[in-house]
């Protein structure tokens, strides 16, 4: 009796008490809440690590520094007259595409990562616009890259018929195709419903993962710009070093033979003296000539091989993911997709530092600034 008036008590301290107050088992992985109702819930602790932190805040960073060096240099191009010209209509379409990557992309993309399990909170629109502007963007500042490398190859190698004439119609064919196939590649799922790019019971947005798009969009948006510019670079280093070559047999036996024998009258001394004075003038054009040559191909590399470090990890992924209906784990996918939109933070970097005139141009603008 005694037992059963205990319980009894115990039960009605515990009414009066309410749900709450009777839990005191330690919850070390979350939080309880309670419902009008009484039921319990549990949830979690939004919780930011140092580590997060520092990686939102070097992205945030990176989505900056991306907009602002394109902004510059597009401002730089518009502003002076000497850059109305090609190659620079080249670089200006590859700035145009970057700066749209860290205007609507990049800034999207960060969101995305900090949603709870990545998911896509902004709705169906957002997310169809969102992955065109990344899929036409991106694969713009891909073909631009091959365009660059394009343009220095037949500057090098064509440069008696690769008049300026037929550069500026090269150059304005490129950037249509440019932008005509990144636009085809982007709006294909949206006018051929290739795929779905928005999951609504998921909440996930990506690009479509049809198995038939995943490789028409990664051969048309990477692998074929990247065997152009393979190409092109291969046949750049074999032009240059064909041409250098040459010069260096040409130029050597004349220097040889003009120091043989001193001329004994003074027209034979004026006569090798002009001699002379015109291989100096030949042999320093020569050299201005090969080293803008050898700058311009160090260039071009330097561009192609910063793109195919950073874009190749991704289309890896893009094309094998879908194909063997295997995924990487989401971070990795994360890692490779910013080490993407890392390229265009490079681009301008590379081909303003072997461009002296952009650099003096900047501190001009700089100085008419203040």
């Amino acid at each position: 009796m005694e037992a059963a008036n205990l319980s009894v008590a115990t039960a009605g301290v515990a009414l009066a008490l309410g749900p709450e107050t009777c839990s005191s088992s330690p919850r070390p992985s979350g939080i309880l809440s309670s419902t009008p109702g009484g039921a319990v819930l549990q949830g979690r602790e939004p919780s930011f690590s140092v580590f997060t932190v520092l990686v939102v805040t070097l992205l945030v960073l990176l989505i900056a520094a991306t907009f602002l060096w394109n902004l510059l240099v597009l401002v730089t191009i518009l502003r002076v007259r000497a850059f109305h010209r090609v190659p620079h209509n080249l670089v200006a379409s590859t700035a145009v595409s970057d700066v749209l990557v860290a205007a609507l992309v990049m800034p999207l993309s960060l969101v995305s990562e900090l949603s709870a399990g990545r998911r896509w909170l902004l709705g169906r629109t957002l997310c169809h616009v969102w992955i065109s502007f990344d899929v036409l963007c991106c694969t713009a500042s891909i073909w631009n890259v091959a365009a660059i490398a394009l343009d220095r190859y037949w500057t090098i190698t064509r440069h008696l018929q690769y008049t300026l004439r037929t550069r500026r119609r090269a150059s304005a064919l490129m950037i249509a195709l440019t932008w005509g196939l990144s636009a085809l590649i982007a709006l294909a799922p949206l006018l051929f419903g290739w795929g779905e790019v928005y999951d609504a019971r998921l909440q996930r947005c990506q690009v479509s993962q049809e198995p038939s798009y995943a490789v028409f969009s990664t051969c048309g948006a990477f692998y074929l710009p990247l065997g152009v510019v393979l190409f092109v670079y291969w046949k750049i280093y074999k032009a240059a070093k064909f041409r250098f070559g040459r010069r260096r047999r040409a130029v050597l036996p004349l220097q040889a033979t003009a120091q043989v024998k001193e001329a004994p009258d003074e027209a034979e001394m004026v006569f090798t003296a002009h001699c002379r004075a015109t291989m100096a003038f030949q042999a320093s054009g020569d050299s201005w000539r090969e080293q803008k040559e050898k700058r311009a191909a160090m260039m071009v590399g330097i561009l192609i091989g910063v793109f195919v470090l950073c874009w190749i990890p991704f289309f890896l992924t893009e094309l094998i993911s879908p194909l063997c209906a295997c995924s990487l784990p989401p971070i990795w996918k994360s890692i490779f997709l910013w080490l993407g939109y890392s390229n265009s933070f490079f681009n301008p970097l590379i081909y303003t530092a072997f461009n002296k005139n952009y650099n003096n141009a900047f501190k001009s603008l700089f100085n008419k600034q203040r």
